[in-house]
């Protein structure tokens, strides 16, 4: 490869190329061993740093410039290991020394500081993908397939007619990922929800959320609901996290009498609203924060939802505010989600979360499951 690049060069390049002993050392390396794709990248960007600096010390109308070699460093940044990179860096010194000793003048401390800066940056990078175990723009990609999967996971079952339910979640700083997830199970008659909230926001809560989606929705449905949160909290006990904490609501909704059980794991109350007297009621459920102690113990509370009922389930996000009353902030929003009876659950749930998440820099989260 690295013969074709140099015999598509005008002869004049071609000729000075062939008597610099780096480029005659670049190519006996590249014969060495077997040609992977890290080496051809590694091959083109040396090349082309080789003939930007070649060129520019010979170019007199500037239609080189030597600082375009700022972009092979950003380059290798991206698409090389650590290792490869070096490699890369000494070659692009070689030639900004090369163009200095041509001409001085073409080399001020402007291009120095941008270089240092843009080396600073690609060893960084490189040494991040290098220990993620990814090659070139990977890493990126696969932050957001994990993004992608966090928000599937996260999605309401279908539910049967006579019922309906909505997930609305909002990250904090608009960021992709935060510490909120929902996993659900329905069969057709039972519907199982569990709102979790991970300690933190970004992407360390967000990695943090995924694994536990993965377990916990793997525990719903699987074992007998009571279990269900004692069964987190011993998974919790297992992984010894000494970061963050995570909370809990779990509710059973019997789909075809609208009986339903609520559990909480050191989490903001569920509330319900009953369209016949048109009140809101705040459960008593409640218990102990995931993976404290050994042994959960929960309070559950159970209820109906009847005709134009729903139920209300929401992360601290949305009530909590330093320095304010947790009932204030869960008074508030009932407050704004009474504006959702006469529009309907469905309409305004959105609207709802960024309105109370609007004073708040924290993820919200907020599960409606009602009876049209």
């Amino acid at each position: 490869m690295l013969q074709r690049l140099v015999h598509l060069m005008p002869p004049g390049v071609r000729a000075v190329l062939r008597r610099i002993p780096l480029l005659v050392a670049l190519y006996r390396w590249l014969r060495r061993g077997r040609l992977t794709r890290e080496r051809y990248v590694f091959a083109a960007l040396a090349v082309l740093a080789i003939v930007i600096g070649v060129t520019a010390a010979t170019d007199t109308r500037g239609l080189a410039p030597s600082g375009a070699l700022v972009l092979i460093v950003l380059g290798g940044g991206l698409l090389l290991r650590v290792r490869s990179l070096v490699a890369l860096l000494v070659v692009v010194v070689a030639m900004v020394s090369y163009d200095a000793w041509h001409d001085i003048a073409a080399i001020g401390p402007g291009m120095i500081a941008t270089l240092a800066i843009t080396t600073v940056l690609a060893l960084t990078l490189a040494r991040t993908r290098q220990q993620l175990g990814v090659q070139g723009l990977r890493g990126d990609s696969m932050l957001l397939e994990l993004r992608d999967r966090l928000r599937r996971q996260s999605e309401m079952p279908e539910l049967p007619d006579g019922w309906a339910s909505q997930v609305v979640m909002l990250q904090a700083g608009g960021s992709s990922f935060g510490g909120d997830f929902v996993v659900s199970t329905c069969d057709g008659s039972k519907l199982e929800v569990a709102l979790v909230d991970v300690s933190g926001k970004g992407t360390d809560a967000g990695t943090r959320a995924l694994m536990l989606s993965g377990a916990f929705g793997g525990l719903l449905g699987s074992i007998q609901p009571d279990r269900f949160l004692p069964a987190c909290n011993g998974y919790l006990q297992r992984q010894r996290w000494e970061e963050g904490f995570v909370t809990a609501v779990h509710v059973v909704v019997d789909l075809k009498t609208g009986e339903y059980v609520v559990e909480s794991a050191g989490h903001p109350p569920a509330v319900q609203f009953d369209a016949a007297t048109g009140e809101w009621k705040v459960s008593p459920a409640k218990g102990v924060v995931l993976g404290v102690v050994p042994d959960l113990r929960c309070v559950p509370e159970s209820g109906q939802l009847g005709r134009g009922d729903a139920l209300l389930l929401y992360t601290d996000g949305l009530v909590e505010s330093p320095g304010s009353d947790l009932d204030a902030g869960i008074d508030r929003l009932l407050g704004e989600a009474e504006r959702l009876v006469p529009r309907g659950f469905g309409q305004g749930a959105k609207e709802l979360v960024e309105t109370m998440a609007a004073a708040r820099d924290d993820d919200c989260a907020l599960v409606i499951v009602w009876r049209p």
